[in-house]
């Protein structure tokens, strides 16, 4: 690109023009994300070999029988990399139904029309993800979830992959719904079933956190339930399709007009008369709250204060969190819940003032002291998963095998494998009024250079490399004739 644009050039100057430029810069991108995923790919294919060489050695096959799981597993490899090669479309997949809604995308189930499995789709716009700068936020979630496909504690990511207009990310379908439909169901959880959610609550953050991600917005409608019961996050990337209110004019705009407001002191003497208000507003409130969650408002009653300060943070700000989602569990009600978002903004930030702990429903000293350890200043607060595992409150909880030693409080009952009773009907569309466009407006996948029409080539450099092939079939390890000879999908299950 000529330094002198306007003016002719000198004798030999050569003049390269921005478009040029956009698209070299763009193939530079691609052509580096590409030979990063060669290369991942590679090492995972030695850690699979390595791991079956050291699982066969455990269960002493002959060496017909090593030879035999070698090829299986050479033809699982080269099948996994001809699906890798395979172009994805919105219509690989059938659509079932809605199961989640927000102001820029919609989350599906799916059934992939090959292999018949069902996934959940979750569908963004690239046109509003661009147009509120949220790129970085969307390609955070892609990333969080991809580097997260080991942790059972993280929803799987099957595949993804965008087309002109659109992102798609095919995760696993998580039939038992999410802990806001738990607490919209039952209320109050007893002291058991909240210590058994917030452990696993615990367990799935410090995994986030080991993978050098926070949060951020950790929340009962991010919490999801599996067909057996346990808890699975997701909603990594505080895309602005489901999560605005991380915009930095959304805290800019309710902090200021927060700091207006003023906030009477709450005494002990006034706790039950709190309560009855504050429960008497949950109940409008409830009816309202799925509305909510779909809208382009969202709900700020489980930030932390720093967050919204826009301080500076770290990982403590996920066990503000925690502990606004176990207060919720334990006394039925968000700690700071009010009937605006400024309401509730200014209560966190004043917390001091507006926190208190109700004598009704009684909760146990060790509950109310942990609780005192996580609502708290950043400065006092436990800054670890690990600290807040060391609490009493959680006396005799074995760590190391929780998932696999414990039966959740509640299992899902399930007829079949698309069952969605644990969802909520959606009759919400988009928030300007508009519902998403047809089928017929939704192209192939495209190359990963692809640009949005009429926006230049610069307005896809976000999405290259966005595309993700995941699942790994494994296979059989048991001996031949054996009892149980399962096949386990992925590294994680093969070789445990």
């Amino acid at each position: 690109m000529s330094s002198r644009r306007g003016e002719p050039n000198e004798p030999g100057e050569v003049t390269v023009s921005d478009d040029t430029v956009k698209k070299s810069l763009a193939t530079k991108m691609y052509i580096e994300q590409h030979y990063s995923s060669l290369a991942r790919d590679m090492r995972e294919r030695r850690e699979r070999k390595a791991q079956l060489e050291e699982e066969m050695e455990k269960r002493d096959l002959s060496e017909k029988e090593k030879a035999q799981r070698r090829k299986e597993l050479g033809k699982k490899e080269t099948d996994f990399m001809r699906s890798k090669r395979q172009r994805l479309s919105e219509k690989c997949f059938e659509k079932i139904r809605v199961i989640g809604r927000g102001a820029f995308g919609e989350v599906w189930i799916v059934r992939k029309k090959d292999t018949r499995e069902v996934l959940a789709m979750k569908k963004l716009k690239k046109e509003d993800m661009l147009s509120k700068d949220q790129m970085a936020h969307v390609r955070a979630e892609r990333d969080i979830l991809v580097a997260g496909h080991t942790s059972p504690w993280v929803v799987k990511l099957h595949y993804s992959f965008q087309d002109v207009k659109f992102l798609y990310l095919l995760m696993e379908f998580l039939p038992g719904g999410d802990m806001m439909t738990m607490l919209i169901k039952y209320d109050i959880f007893s002291e058991d079933w909240a210590r058994f959610y917030i452990a696993e609550v615990l367990l799935a953050t410090d995994s986030v956190h080991k993978f050098g991600y926070i949060h951020r917005d950790l929340k009962p409608d991010n919490l999801l339930l599996d067909r057996d019961g346990h808890v699975k996050l997701t909603d990594f990337g505080l895309c602005t399709g489901f999560h605005p209110m991380h915009n930095n004019s959304f805290y800019e705009d309710i902090v200021t007009k927060a700091r207006k407001m003023e906030l009477k002191k709450i005494t002990p003497d006034d706790a039950k008369t709190q309560m009855q208000m504050t429960l008497d507003l949950k109940t409008r409130r409830m009816k309202q709250k799925r509305q909510l969650a779909y809208s382009t408002v969202g709900t700020p009653d489980y930030t932390a204060p720093e967050v919204f300060l826009q301080l500076g943070y770290g990982k403590e700000c996920d066990l503000w969190s925690i502990g606004c989602i176990m207060f919720e569990m334990l006394i039925g009600y968000p700690p700071f819940m009010s009937d605006s978002s400024t309401e509730t903004c200014f209560k966190i930030i004043n917390w001091k003032d507006s926190f208190v702990i109700p004598p009704e429903p009684r909760i146990s000293p060790e509950a109310a002291d942990l609780l005192r350890h996580l609502i708290c200043d950043r400065s006092t607060r436990y800054d670890s998963t690990e600290q807040a595992m060391r609490h009493p409150w959680f006396a005799g909880v074995d760590w190391e095998n929780f998932r696999e030693t414990r039966t959740p409080p509640v299992v899902p009952e399930l007829d079949s494998a698309t069952d969605t009773k644990n969802f909520d009907e959606l009759q919400a569309v988009f928030s300007d009024g508009e519902d998403l466009p047809d089928d017929d407006d939704e192209g192939v996948e495209s190359a990963d250079v692809t640009a949005v029409p009429g926006s230049g080539a610069q307005a896809d450099f976000p999405f290259i490399g966005y595309t993700y092939r995941g699942g790994f079939d494994g296979v059989k390890l048991d001996a031949p004739g054996g009892n149980k000879a399962t096949k386990r999908k992925g590294v994680e299950g093969l070789f445990k």
